[in-house]
């Protein structure tokens, strides 16, 4: 049996006690380019790709002096690993793109049927049991040849990833590389009998704080659904600069609210609806202390996001052991970044679209009403608006002084959405603002937020009957405001 290596790789085997043949004794040729041509030789090539059934293969490969390799282990360099090294230019990062190893790769793969690839250092052991035991079936070759490609389709994905621009993105290409990593496999999906993991995407992304870097400090092992609830938690909260706490329950806010101590905004945002608040995620994002965990502990949330959290809250906190706390490492205080594309995956296809994050710029609302909203009704239809873009369409919110009083979402009628949300509310409605994140399509979701005591109301506007709905507005002496930009979210 010979063993050959190139330069690195032959060295530390050297060193392990092991007979090496340099490449360049089977290729005749010295490794050039600073090693970037090493193994990009026929020799090599043909050695791996000759089918050992093939009369014809076999006779070149012996008129040239050739011998058949059998298995090819090879790494590639590690250019995922330096994209993510501080400080790394991007003259570093090209240099780790591998061209030799995965030519090699390819090469193995595709010559299943006779030789073996292995490109894991975890599979190694298994292979050297197998391979000793002679059980080295063509399909035990096979499947290291499905992981194999699929590995070097993985990095080039990465690197095209790299050099691509956002912008790209956003221009939606026309050919999209999707490659993610599994991080872990999760106890089960939505249902216990669904299986489910976590993935990492490596071809696209923000420079946001990663869900799947959180650290969990206490609690039970996360779920599908804490995952799915917690991102829409920390969505909400993050969204704001002021000291906010959210509150989700399935993937639907239930409450929020801002306030200057965090302690306070709990509190406002576990008041919005106490009810569906319970078994939910909550959301903070300021570090939780003592106080705010006070506050905290006598309720029953399965998850509590936040940047940090105090020892002291710690020490409250964990008293329920299978309460998760998730820390958001390197929160920089507020969130502003999001995905570049959005993924939905229908039958047979994936729907993709740029995320919601325009920039609004409320000096471009358009007062559709006789009487303009105060100052104060200003400041809740701001806050209103920028909750509404979080709640499953048909979404109504309803909030003042910085907290929501009420939501309706996820309804196929605006009407009842607005009963939801004003059922919600209850008396608390009166004086409040509502804001719906597309426009209303008849006057009666105007005239039952009148009933309730809605004293301004904001929506995009543009509707046939938008006539008909600001005279129920002007009727009813409701200040509205119409925004021009719809957020529908499905």
């Amino acid at each position: 049996t010979t063993l050959i290596a190139t330069g690195g790789t032959r060295e530390a085997l050297v060193q392990a006690g092991l007979a090496v043949t340099p490449v360049e004794a089977i290729t005749g040729f010295p490794e050039i380019l600073d090693g970037r041509v090493k193994t990009l030789h026929p020799v090599f090539h043909a050695g791996i790709l000759a089918q050992p059934d093939n009369i014809d293969h076999q006779a070149q490969l012996s008129a040239h002096g050739i011998a058949p390799i059998d298995i090819v282990v090879c790494n590639l360099y590690p250019f995922e690993e330096t994209t993510r090294r501080p400080g790394a230019s991007q003259a570093d990062v090209v240099d780790q793109i591998d061209i030799g190893g995965p030519a090699m790769i390819r090469a193995a793969a595709k010559n299943f049927m006779a030789v073996l690839v292995l490109t894991d250092p975890g599979d190694y052991s298994a292979a050297l049991t197998v391979l000793s035991s002679g059980a080295a079936t063509v399909s035990f070759r096979q499947g290291h040849a499905v992981k194999a490609f699929a590995h070097v389709s993985f990095y080039d994905a990465t690197i095209a990833a790299y050099l691509e621009d956002t912008q790209t993105l956003l221009d939606l290409p026309p050919i999209l590389l999707l490659a993610a990593r599994r991080e872990r496999t999760l106890r089960y999906g939505e249902n216990p009998h669904q299986r489910a993991a976590v993935y990492r995407p490596t071809t696209f992304g923000s420079s946001a704080p990663s869900l799947l870097d959180v650290v969990q400090i206490s609690g039970k092992e996360l779920s599908y659904n804490n995952l799915l609830d917690a991102d829409i938690a920390w969505r909400a909260a993050s969204a704001f600069a002021e000291p906010t706490a959210a509150i989700v329950k399935h993937m639907a806010p239930c409450g929020l609210a801002s306030r200057p101590r965090l302690v306070d905004a709990y509190l406002a945002a576990f008041d919005g609806d106490p009810i569906s608040a319970f078994g939910g995620i909550a959301a903070l994002n300021r570090t939780v202390d003592q106080k705010t965990a006070q506050a905290m502990v006598g309720e029953f949330f399965e998850v509590i996001v936040a940047p940090r959290f105090t020892a002291s809250a710690r020490q409250i906190l964990e008293r329920k052991r299978y309460l998760r706390l998730l820390e958001i490492p390197n929160y920089p205080g507020h969130e502003t970044s999001a995905e570049p594309l959005e993924f939905r995956q229908v039958t047979g296809g994936l729907l993709i679209q740029t995320p919601d994050n325009v920039q609004e710029n409320d000096s471009t609302w358009t007062v559709m009403t006789k009487r303009a909203p105060t100052e104060r009704e200003w400041d809740d239809l701001r806050f209103a608006w920028r909750v509404v873009r979080l709640v499953r369409s048909n979404a109504i919110v309803i909030a003042r002084d910085a907290a929501v009083l009420g939501i309706g979402g996820g309804q196929p009628n605006r009407l009842d959405s607005v009963g939801l949300a004003v059922n919600r509310a209850g008396a608390r409605a009166h004086g409040a603002v509502l804001a719906s994140d597309a426009f209303f399509p008849f006057a009666d979701g105007v005239e039952v937020a009148t009933d309730a005591g809605i004293s301004a109301i904001v929506q995009p506007g543009g509707s046939l009957r938008d006539a008909e709905v600001v005279a129920a507005a002007d009727d009813a002496g409701i200040a509205m405001l119409a925004t021009g930009i719809r957020h529908f979210r499905h």
